[in-house]
């Protein structure tokens, strides 16, 4: 907010943005804070935004802003006229990257940040570095995990989402996810689309996050459900806008015309996945969950760590027809490429290093450094660039 007029905070519903926003507002800038959730201003900023603007005099937070999708073009004309840094504090429960009206009107004025669900960095009160580690010249000085496999299984089944870590019992946790998924698809989706057949959407959710951490198939999950593809398309872009879910690209490289082309589904947040499977702390952890589990959580805690890491990289997942994948590919600027496999066990063989090998030797130079990341508690070195590293680390 120093030097970009606007800044839009955005992310799923009940990640803080609001709290974080009210706050900024009333600490750091000293501006005004209005909420679209207010009807009355909603019903200002809706039936003349330009006018709703003018009546607004210095920094100010717009929460909600979703409600109001004709405010951008107004905020576009506000902010030419007058380009001072730190105008406009944005925030909204809907991903404007993927409602392209929205942020194309507002390209080179508007900065976009995502706040995600607790990272378990944030959690444990420390700042992460795994990404800076994993493409430095000494990679990873800590030989051990911090946390034992029960601790590390508990939070990820608890997830990150600030009212649900706040919460002791799993039967309360479960309350809240509940009411959450009802409150998304009844109020947040029906904004957002006038679709039909509302009441399949609990049971698509419940779908994907037994297929979570696995690629996406249309047909298949059309079949499923009953529904037409076109119809399931517009029902996952829905899903996708609104951060219950996010996709995992495939990586575009040169190693072949054998690649898969589709997206890996992840869940936003593991607790979300775990109470959609029926899995809570007060029960053995099924062990056909564990692994979608353990691979979904380090997805997205790479995703998050990208927010303020210092190596800008891109996120991406490997498949071959043939059958060889790698979980999760770093990218960074240079074309160096970091390979991340996730086991769920407590013991890494030679076997699980095969895809990573055939990473390396395909791409060369390019390829820095193959991690295993696992259920075990200490470092092991393969060889100069193959390590197994506990998900600890992390």
């Amino acid at each position: 907010m120093a030097d970009t007029p606007v800044v839009l905070l955005n992310g799923a519903r009940q990640t803080g943005k609001s709290t974080l926003a009210e706050w900024h507002a009333e600490h750091v800038s000293g501006g005004r804070y209005l909420t679209l959730d207010d009807a009355t201003i909603l019903a200002a900023a809706t039936e003349d935004p330009a006018g709703f603007l003018s009546g607004l005099d210095g920094p100010v937070v717009l929460d909600e802003v979703q409600h109001a999708p004709g405010l951008f073009p107004a905020i576009k004309v506000e902010v030419d006229r007058d380009r001072r840094p730190g105008r406009f504090l944005l925030t909204g429960s809907a991903d404007v990257l993927l409602l392209p009206n929205l942020s194309e009107s507002l390209a080179g004025r508007m900065e976009i940040l995502t706040l995600w669900p607790f990272s378990a960095s944030e959690l444990l009160e420390s700042k992460a570095s795994f990404i800076d580690q994993a493409f430095s010249e000494g990679g990873f000085p800590s030989p051990q995990s911090p946390e034992s496999r029960r601790e590390l299984l508990q939070r990820i089944i608890t997830g990150g989402f600030p009212e649900v870590v706040s919460r002791k019992s799993a039967r309360r946790r479960n309350a809240w996810f509940g009411s959450y998924i009802t409150t998304i698809l009844q109020r947040d989706v029906r904004d957002l689309a006038n679709i039909e057949h509302l009441t399949l959407l609990p049971r698509m959710l419940r779908l994907i996050a037994t297929r979570s951490s696995c690629l996406l198939n249309y047909s298949e999950l059309s079949r499923s459900l009953g529904l037409p593809q076109s119809t399931l398309k517009r029902y996952m872009a829905l899903l996708e806008i609104t951060f219950l879910v996010q996709m995992l690209p495939p990586w575009a490289t040169n190693l072949g015309k054998r690649l898969v082309k589709s997206p890996k589904i992840m869940m936003c947040d593991t607790g979300l996945m775990a109470y959609l499977l029926g899995v809570d702390s007060s029960r053995e952890i099924p062990e056909h969950a564990i692994g979608a589990l353990v691979e979904n959580y380090v997805a997205m805690e790479l995703r998050k760590q990208l927010g303020w890491s210092n190596t800008r990289c891109s996120l991406y997942h490997l498949r071959e027809r043939t059958g060889k994948e790698v979980d999760v590919v770093l990218e960074n600027a240079a074309g160096q490429v970091v390979g991340v496999e996730v086991k769920a066990s407590s013991a890494v063989s030679k076997n699980d290093l095969k895809h990573l090998k055939f990473m390396r030797e395909n791409l060369g130079d390019r390829f820095l450094r193959g991690i295993v990341l696992y259920l075990g508690a200490e470092r092991v070195s393969f060889d100069e660039t193959l390590q197994a590293v506990p998900l600890g680390v992390l």
